[in-house]
C-alpha cells in the first residue's frame, strides 16, 4: 500500500499557547485573560489561541490516515522549540515534505517516522510539531494498509508483549483546581490533579504556605468524596519551578518543604513535577540530582518528576542516566516523532525509571488518541488525559479509545 496523496487542514487545539516566562514573572491575569506584554520570542498575546495542522494521507484504496501537528501550552520555554502557527508551516509540509513522501510504500513504521524525523530542512529539522503529526499520520497508514491497531503495529514492531490491561491516566485540573479535583473523583481517576502551580505568589505561597493548605484540602476532599474507602489516587502536582524559586534553589529548604507536602498528602503517594527551574540542561539535571539526593537519604515519600529543559529523547536518556529523576516525564509533542515517544518510555523502564508519557493541555483530540494506542503497547507508568483543562473533555477522549482498543485487543484473542 503506498501514499497516492496528501492533504492538511488548519485546525483549533484543546487550550491556548501561553508565555511562561510571563507569566512567571508575575503577569496579572484578568479572568481568562493576562494583562501585559509577551516576553518569549514569537508571542503576540501572553495567551493566544492554540492552533494545530491535520495531516491526512491518502491510501491508494482511498483510505484516509490521519495525525494532527501541535505543540505544547509553553511553546518557546525550556528550550522548545518555537511557536506553532499554521499558516506558516502549512506550505512548509505542502510544499517541502509531501513530495518526499507521496508515492512511498506503507510496510513499516518504525522505519519511515526515523526517515521522517530526521528530515532537514534550511539546516535545521522539521519543527517538532510537524514531526509529531506526520508520524502519527504514519502510524494510522500503516495499521490502515495492515488492518490492524495501531497498538498493534507498535508492539509488531518493537518486539513488545501486549498486555490488553488499562494505563493509568492522569487528569490535569487547570487554574480551577477545586471544582476540577470533584470532576476527577466522581470518575475515579488514577492519578491527580497537576493543579497547575506556576506562580510563586499567588499559587504556592512565599513561603509555600499556599499549595501546602491545597494538597492538606485535597486529601480531605478525596476522603470526603471518594466512592469506596480502596480509592486512592496517586497525587502528581506540577510546580513549575516555583519551589526552587521561594526557596532560592537550596536542596535542605526544598527538601524540608518536600517533607511538609508529603506528609500533608498521606496516605497518598506525592509526586512533584518540576521543583525548579535551573535555565539549563545541564544545571537541571545537577540540581535535580543533588534534590533527589537530598530526598532519599532522608526517606522523603515523594517521587521527584523531571520536566522542564527534559524535552527530547537525547535529554531524556540524560535525565535517566544521571539518577536525576524518580519519573520522567515524556512530554509527546516536544520529542517530535512518536518514535521517539516510543522509544523514551521503553527507554525509562529498562533501566527503572517511571515513565509518564504526558503531552499537553493544547494537543488535539486525534494526537491523544494515538498516544493512547502508544502507551497500550509501550505500558508506561502513567499516561496524561488531555487536550484541555476541562477534565471531562481529555479524559473521556482517552478513557474512550483506551476501552476501544483493549476490547478489539481482547475479541482478537
Amino acid at each position: 500500500m503506498k501514499i497516492k496523496d496528501i492533504i492538511t487542514s488548519p485546525g483549533m487545539t484543546g487550550f491556548y499557547f501561553d508565555d511562561q516566562q510571563a507569566i512567571k514573572d508575575g503577569a496579572e491575569s484578568d479572568r481568562f485573560s493576562y494583562v501585559g506584554q509577551a516576553k518569549t520570542e514569537g508571542f503576540s498575546a501572553i495567551r493566544q489561541a492554540g492552533e494545530s495542522i491535520s495531516v491526512m494521507l491518502i491510501l491508494e484504496d482511498g483510505q484516509v490516515a490521519y495525525g494532527d501537528c501541535a505543540a505544547v501550552q509553553y511553546s518557546g520555554a525550556g528550550g522548545r522549540d518555537s511557536l506553532f502557527l499554521a499558516q506558516e508551516f502549512i506550505p512548509v509540509i505542502e510544499d517541502e515534505i509531501a513530495p518526499q513522501l507521496i508515492g512511498r510504500e506503507l510496510n513499516s513504521f518504525r522505519e519511515l517516522a526515523e526517515e521522517i524525523d530526521q528530515f532537514f530542512r534550511e539546516g535545521e529539522r522539521l519543527h517538532t510539531a510537524i514531526r509529531y503529526g506526520l508520524t502519527q499520520a504514519v502510524l494510522d497508514a500503516v495499521a490502515k494498509a495492515k488492518k490492524k491497531t495501531m497498538t498493534e503495529i507498535v508492539a509488531e514492531e518493537y518486539d513488545l508483549e501486549l498486555i490488553a490491561e488499562p494505563v493509568p491516566i492522569f487528569t490535569q485540573t487547570g487554574d480551577d483546581r477545586y471544582d476540577n479535583v470533584d470532576k476527577m473523583v466522581i470518575k475515579h481517576t488514577d492519578v491527580m490533579p497537576h493543579a497547575l502551580i506556576n506562580n510563586v505568589k499567588d499559587k504556592l505561597g512565599e513561603n509555600g504556605e499556599r499549595l501546602l493548605e491545597y494538597v492538606e484540602w485535597l486529601k480531605n476532599r478525596v476522603k470526603k468524596l471518594r466512592p469506596t474507602s480502596d480509592y486512592l489516587p496517586i497525587f502528581h502536582i506540577d510546580v513549575y519551578g516555583t519551589i526552587g524559586l521561594a526557596f532560592d534553589n537550596d536542596p535542605q529548604q526544598m527538601a524540608n518543604y518536600l517533607e511538609e507536602l508529603a506528609q500533608a498528602a498521606k496516605p497518598h503517594n506525592l509526586r512533584i513535577e518540576g521543583p525548579m527551574d535551573s535555565g539549563s540542561r545541564e544545571e537541571q539535571i545537577k540540581d535535580m540530582k543533588v534534590l533527589r539526593d537530598e530526598v532519599q537519604n532522608r526517606e522523603i515519600a515523594v517521587e521527584l518528576v523531571a520536566d522542564e529543559w527534559c524535552n527530547t529523547l537525547e535529554d531524556i536518556k540524560m535525565f535517566v542516566d544521571q539518577e536525576a529523576a524518580d519519573v520522567v516525564q515524556i512530554k509527546t509533542p516536544d520529542l517530535g516523532g512518536i518514535n521517539n515517544t516510543i522509544e523514551a518510555v521503553l527507554y525509562c523502564k529498562e533501566n527503572g525509571v517511571g515513565a509518564y508519557q504526558g503531552g499537553t493541555c493544547n494537543e488535539t483530540d486525534r494526537s491523544a488518541q494515538i498516544c493512547v494506542n502508544l502507551a497500550l503497547a509501550t505500558r508506561p507508568d502513567q499516561m496524561l488525559a488531555k487536550p484541555g483543562m476541562g477534565v471531562d473533555e481529555g479524559l473521556m477522549i482517552v478513557k474512550n479509545e483506551m476501552e476501544r482498543v483493549l476490547a478489539l485487543l481482547k475479541a482478537r484473542g
